[in-house]
Order: structure tokens, then C-alpha cells, then sequence
């Protein structure tokens, strides 16, 4: 008699995508919602001036930049990896644009065109670096960031770029299409571009087969590999959408500052990662969601405004903000851990 026939092995599965977002993240978001509600009522408290209209517009110009790089690296976060070079990637981006618009005297249309191009070629410089070479993320994007960094002061020739025979671009940023529509409500343009990328942010994560392979490359890339999929290419892809909105956050800090300014962008590259993390997008990769990463971003503005309000330092403030972010990292370890108990 014949042995019993083994059944035959099975590929691994990438991920559902119905396991997306929940688990540790979606709790870690609904803590950071809270947070962000105690925020304002502890705020508004504290000082009548918060709850002013100004300061809100302020806020919300404060979220904008941050929140678009912010989106980006949530991309990178999920998949595994990690992007420093943001921050310079936005200079840059900006730097190229106020070049095409100022000194070539080419249309504006275009000129954002370029900023965006350069954003998501510097992204995809890295992901090709990381993915063909396998070098590690955090070498090769802060060797990036020192690239952007030079470039964008080689390029414009270590001064600002203004914009100010083309007073259009401003207006992009820095005007309201809210104000035609409701006249007592002077919300800037940079807020419904905050919007607009967070809603394309959120369909791509989740409705996409980009999303699906970004979840599945942080969750277990070894396992998407073996089902066939090609992880180099998704992983470049990855890196260049983070790119994509390094570019997009250097084309509305020039229009609202009306200038391209070269060494602008070191730091931002944290505080993008933070309010990601913050928001519940895990530094282990698989997990996080573009709401988590939305309320991360204010939160980290609302904070920072509160306390400016209440005259505390700039050294404090970031002595804060840096206790958030690692209290964000220990609840993403303990409910992983808490997860993972039979």
C-alpha cells in the first residue's frame, strides 16, 4: 500500500486587506484622537486667545506642511522602511520650481510640475538604492538628505528665491476659495490642499494595489516575495510616492512664504515621522492608517501652538514632544505584545 500523498506546500499569503488599519494602530489612533480633544479643552482653558479665530487658521497652517510630509512617510513607515531625507527633498523640490518660474521665466504650471518631478525622482533614487542594493533605509536616506541639502544650495546659489514678480504663486497657497463661497471665513487655500492630499493619501493606502503591497512588504516582505510579488519594484514605487509629497509639501511652504528658501527643510523630516507615529503607524512596519497620521500632525501643531500661547520655551516644547513620541512607540510594543498573547 501506497504512503499517503503529502499535501502540497502553500505560498504565504500577503495580508488581507480587511486587516488593515485595525489592531494596535486603530487603537493607538482613538488614544491619540483623545489626546488631541484634552489638548483643546486644556487650552482653551488655559488662555481665551486659543479658541480665536486667527490662532485655528494659524494651526491649521502650521498642520499643512508637515501633514503632507507626514503622509508621505506614512507609506514608508507601513512598508518597513524609513525616509530622513524629506525634509531636504522639500527644499529642493521648492528651489527647482522658484528656478523654473523665476529665472527661466517659464509658466507656473510648469514649474510645479518640475517640483513635484524632483521630489519623486529623489524618492525613487532611494528606493532603487534600497531595493537593488539592500542597503538600509536610514543610511541611505540620510546620505540623500545631505544630497538634497547640497543641491538646493548649489542651485540657488546659497540665497533665497522669491517670487515676487509673480505674485500668482502666492496666491495658490495663501488665498481662499472658502472666503468666495462664505465670505466670514477666511480659511486659506494650504488647508483644503492639506484635505485634498489626504483624501488621495487614503484611497491609495486603501483602495489600491499599492496600499495592499505596502502593508504586505512591512507585515512580512520575505512571505510577499514568495507569492510572486515583485517586491523591488514596489518598494521603489513606495519610496517615490514619500518623494511625491516631499515635492508637494516644497511647493506649498514656497507659496505661503512666497520664497524658496534653500536650508529650510532640516527637522521637518522628524517631526513628519513623528506625527505618523504618533498617529499609530508602527516603526515595525504593517500597520498605520492616514486618519492616524492626519490627527498625529495636529496634534503635534495644536501642542506646540498651546504652549507658545502659554509663553514655554522652544526648549520645553521639544523636550514635550519628544516624550509623546517615545510614549507612542511603548503603546505600539505593549499592545503588539498584548496582541499577540493567546
Amino acid at each position: 500500500m501506497d504512503p499517503p500523498t503529502p499535501p502540497e506546500p502553500r505560498e504565504p499569503e500577503a495580508p488581507s486587506p480587511a486587516r488593515r488599519g485595525r489592531g494596535s494602530s486603530a487603537v493607538q489612533t482613538l488614544l491619540a484622537f483623545g489626546a488631541l480633544i484634552a489638548m483643546v479643552v486644556v487650552f482653551s482653558i488655559a488662555s481665551p486667545n486659543f479658541l480665536q479665530f486667527d490662532n485655528i487658521v494659524g494651526i491649521l497652517l502650521a498642520t499643512t506642511v508637515n501633514g503632507v510630509l507626514a503622509l508621505g512617510v506614512t507609506f514608508v513607515i507601513i512598508a518597513g522602511g524609513i525616509d530622513l531625507s524629506i525634509g531636504t527633498v522639500m527644499s529642493l523640490s521648492a528651489v527647482m520650481a522658484g528656478i523654473v518660474i523665476t529665472s527661466w521665466q517659464l509658466p507656473i504650471p510648469l514649474g510645479i510640475a518640475v517640483g513635484l518631478a524632483t521630489g519623486a525622482a529623489a524618492g525613487t533614487v532611494n528606493g532603487i538604492v534600497i531595493a537593488r542594493l539592500k542597503l538600509p533605509p536610514f543610511i541611505v536616506t540620510l546620505g540623500m538628505l545631505k544630497v538634497a541639502s547640497g543641491l538646493a544650495l548649489v542651485v540657488s546659489g546659497l540665497r533665497p528665491i522669491y517670487f515676487t514678480d509673480t505674485p500668482s504663486f502666492n496666491e495658490i497657497a495663501m488665498g481662499s476659495i472658502v472666503a468666495r463661497l462664505v465670505p466670514s471665513l477666511e480659511i486659506p487655500n494650504l488647508v483644503l490642499f492639506l484635505l485634498g492630499a489626504a483624501l488621495v493619501a487614503g484611497f491609495a493606502l486603501n483602495r489600491t494595489i499599492l496600499g495592499r503591497y505596502t502593508f504586505a512588504l512591512g507585515s512580512n516582505e520575505e512571505a510577499t516575495r514568495l507569492s510572486g510579488v515583485p517586491v523591488v519594484g514596489w518598494k521603489i514605487a513606495v519610496y517615490a510616492v514619500s518623494g511625491l509629497f516631499a515635492g508637494l509639501a516644497g511647493l506649498l511652504m514656497a507659496a505661503r512664504l512666497d520664497s524658496a528658501q534653500p536650508s529650510l527643510g532640516f527637522g521637518y523630516e522628524l517631526e513628519a515621522i513623528a506625527a505618523a507615529v504618533i498617529g499609530g503607524t508602527s516603526l515595525r512596519g504593517g500597520e498605520g492608517t492616514i486618519l492616524g497620521t492626519v490627527i498625529g500632525a495636529f496634534l503635534i501643531s495644536i501642542l506646540t501652538n498651546g504652549l507658545r500661547i502659554l509663553s514655554v520655551s522652544q526648549e520645553w516644547q521639544n523636550v514635550v514632544i519628544g516624550v509623546i513620541v517615545v510614549v507612542a512607540v511603548y503603546l505600539d510594543i505593549v499592545l503588539r505584545r498584548t496582541q499577540q498573547r493567546p
